[in-house]
């Protein structure tokens, strides 16, 4: 993996990841695939309707199901789910915070957990989700770690920091002291953590700093805290972290939380947002958001988003997307689903010329007054 910026903007930048499944161009968002599916979207429409330029997948969800003998057999998630495009995992730490209440236990050795699926037990440890993570193939590798809840109490953020930086460690020996299976590279990313305490995160983006991945990532953040706190520890950390990496911030977020997260230095942005609120019918537009259910859309035969371009976008109109959510027809949150990630992928790539441009500051103040207001 190779990473260059190729113009800064302020603190906003335009680069290029190089990856031996392809270049990536950032600032990027990254469509969520946990069980190697983006839901309810082809692979083609990945492509060519939305342009995606990677995805992401779960070590939690894609170890319990299809399982790592599936994965290994097709050749890794690159073959099993036909993506031949750069994939992210995440290594399962969020979700295994999600857990808890069910019985999880973290302690040095690593995490029990009960499947959310058949209530059986396991166990993940830095080794195995770094074994894990090479089975399924991915050119990015998220770090073992624990995401903490907010709010959190200082004692409880230190502790579970320095437990994620042991981990750490671990990860890079067991990662270093392994082989990618399919004939592609990987890379590893460390995830800083330390809640909303600034001498935590920054102590944090320190030690992760200081050991020279290929790229880091900014954890724990988005988990309901205010955007203002999750905005100044990003800066921080972004005033850390090395200027030669990519600097990914994990689980973010709305199209307005896109935009500021670029202008503080950040490369590589996921969500499931845009596909999880495309299936309640939330539709993110360039002049604003949309309840597609609402009456006002009954006779409205404009396209979804005649600014945006794209087949979908442009080929179905609002009153008939409205009639198939009202008719619980599958297709309509399929279409939504479609033009939402097609919606980010232009965003992302807009921010992107704007930058090379120099001007991203002032139109990114114009757009996120644009694209958040409710229509």
């Amino acid at each position: 993996m190779q990473f260059e910026v190729i113009k800064q903007d302020q603190k906003a930048r335009a680069g290029t990841i190089q990856t031996d499944h392809g270049t990536i161009e950032t600032p990027i968002f990254m469509p969520v695939g946990t069980v190697a599916s983006v839901k309810a979207v082809h692979q083609r429409e990945l492509k060519e309707d939305i342009k995606a330029q990677i995805i992401l997948g779960n070590t939690y969800h894609l170890y319990l199901r299809p399982g790592l003998e599936v994965l290994e057999q097709a050749g890794g998630l690159h073959k099993f789910n036909g993506w031949d495009r750069p994939i992210l995992t995440d290594s399962g730490g969020f979700q295994v915070y999600s857990l808890a209440g069910t019985g999880r236990k973290i302690d040095e050795a690593g995490v029990k957990f009960k499947s959310h699926i058949d209530g059986s037990t396991h166990v993940f440890t830095p080794e195995s989700v770094m074994d894990i993570q090479r089975t399924i193939g991915a050119d990015f590798v998220m770090a073992f770690d624990e995401c903490t809840p907010y709010p959190c109490d200082y004692g409880y953020a230190r502790r579970s920091m320095e437990l994620t930086h042991r981990w750490l460690q671990r990860c890079c020996d067991r990662f270093d002291t392994t082989e990618p299976k399919y004939g592609h590279s990987q890379a590893l990313f460390p995830i800083v953590q330390g809640s909303t305490y600034p001498d935590l995160r920054r102590q944090s983006a320190e030690f992760i700093a200081s050991l020279g991945r290929e790229g880091n990532a900014i954890g724990g953040l988005s988990v309901g805290e205010p955007a203002e706190d999750m905005y100044e520890m990003t800066d921080l950390v972004c005033s850390i972290l090395p200027q030669d990496k990519p600097r990914y911030l994990m689980g973010v977020g709305t199209p307005a939380n896109i935009l500021e997260s670029i202008a503080l230095g950040i490369d590589m942005m996921d969500c499931v947002l845009p596909t999880r609120n495309a299936r309640h019918g939330i539709l993110y537009t360039t002049q604003g958001i949309i309840n597609i259910k609402n009456e006002k859309w009954r006779k409205d035969f404009s396209p979804i988003d005649e600014g945006l371009g794209g087949y979908t976008s442009t080929f179905y109109s609002k009153a008939y997307l409205r009639h198939l959510f009202k008719s619980d027809e599958l297709l309509g949150p399929q279409i939504a689903s479609v033009h939402n990630l097609t919606f980010y992928l232009w965003l992302v790539k807009e921010a992107r010329l704007q930058i090379l441009n120099g001007t991203y500051l002032p139109w990114k103040n114009q757009m996120v007054e644009q694209i958040m207001r409710r229509l």
